[in-house]
């Protein structure tokens, strides 16, 4: 079996679609997916699919979405979504879904930047995201309890790609990521490692003013919804790009990583 996540849910069993096409139940698998090898227990699952008022007839229907996943995976089916104490568990291993495959990339990669080896870093941080197919789970109505799993994996996604960034800006790449950068701060206009990152990026390419101004950007935002200044290590930042310190040309310096925390 093969299941993806990191876009709309599928899942295969030697080779055939193994999903029925009710909503309810493919969230049932969705969850127990996002947990294999491990008891989703009966309770979470009735929280997911009716929150905090689920019917009277919760356990006995949450069995007959069951039945039916089972009846979509054919005839090692009671091997593969087994029945434990009080909840069920999906027998696969880890490696057979795709977020297994996206994690371990990026924990590799990781380890290569902290060796100072971010070519390699650069390679795995991509290969980790051409793994998603587009928001975690796009195609499942969510509910309570999923949509913290869908929370995690897109903040995990988005970690991943301020990495990508920084290490291709390690390696001299910054003219290349600005559009990236642009369309990524006008998306997410609170973030400030975005923020720190696409304004280093306009410093070296001599586009000193609007680094100043992305910083502006961002402050005006800030304290017009939330109240709050931003951090002091960007404020730092754009000091040292007021100053045009030398020190923001280099690829690797102290003071940059600490700007960007």
């Amino acid at each position: 079996m093969q299941i993806k996540v990191l876009g709309p849910l599928a899942a295969t069993m030697n080779g055939c679609p193994a999903l029925p096409t009710a909503a309810k139940p493919r969230r049932i698998f969705a969850l127990l997916a996002l947990r294999p090898g491990q008891v989703v227990p009966v309770g979470t699952l009735i929280e997911e699919l009716w929150g905090e008022c689920p019917p009277r007839s919760a356990r006995a229907t949450l069995h007959t979405y069951i039945m039916q996943l089972r009846r979509k995976l054919g005839a090692r089916a009671s091997e593969v979504l087994v029945t434990q104490f009080n909840g069920y568990l999906l027998n696969i291993a880890p490696e057979q879904v795709d977020v297994h495959e996206y994690e371990r990339l990026a924990t590799t990669a990781r380890r290569a930047a902290e060796a100072g080896d971010h070519r390699s870093a650069a390679r795995l941080l991509k290969a980790a995201l051409e793994l998603w197919r587009g928001p975690a789970l796009v195609d499942i109505p969510t509910g309570e309890v999923l949509e913290v799993e869908v929370t995690r994996l897109e903040e995990s996604r988005l970690n991943v790609v301020e990495n990508r960034i920084e290490t291709e800006m390690h390696l001299g790449r910054h003219h290349t990521l600005l559009s990236e950068l642009a369309m990524l701060t006008a998306r997410h206009p609170m973030n400030e490692n975005l923020c720190a990152l696409y304004m280093i990026s306009l410093f070296r390419c001599g586009r000193q003013w609007q680094a100043l101004d992305a910083f502006t950007s961002l402050r005006t935002t800030l304290t017009g919804e939330l109240g709050v200044e931003p951090s002091t290590r960007l404020r730092d930042l754009q000091r040292a790009i007021l100053t045009a310190d030398a020190e923001l040309d280099r690829a690797e310096n102290r003071e940059l990583q600490q700007m960007l925390g």
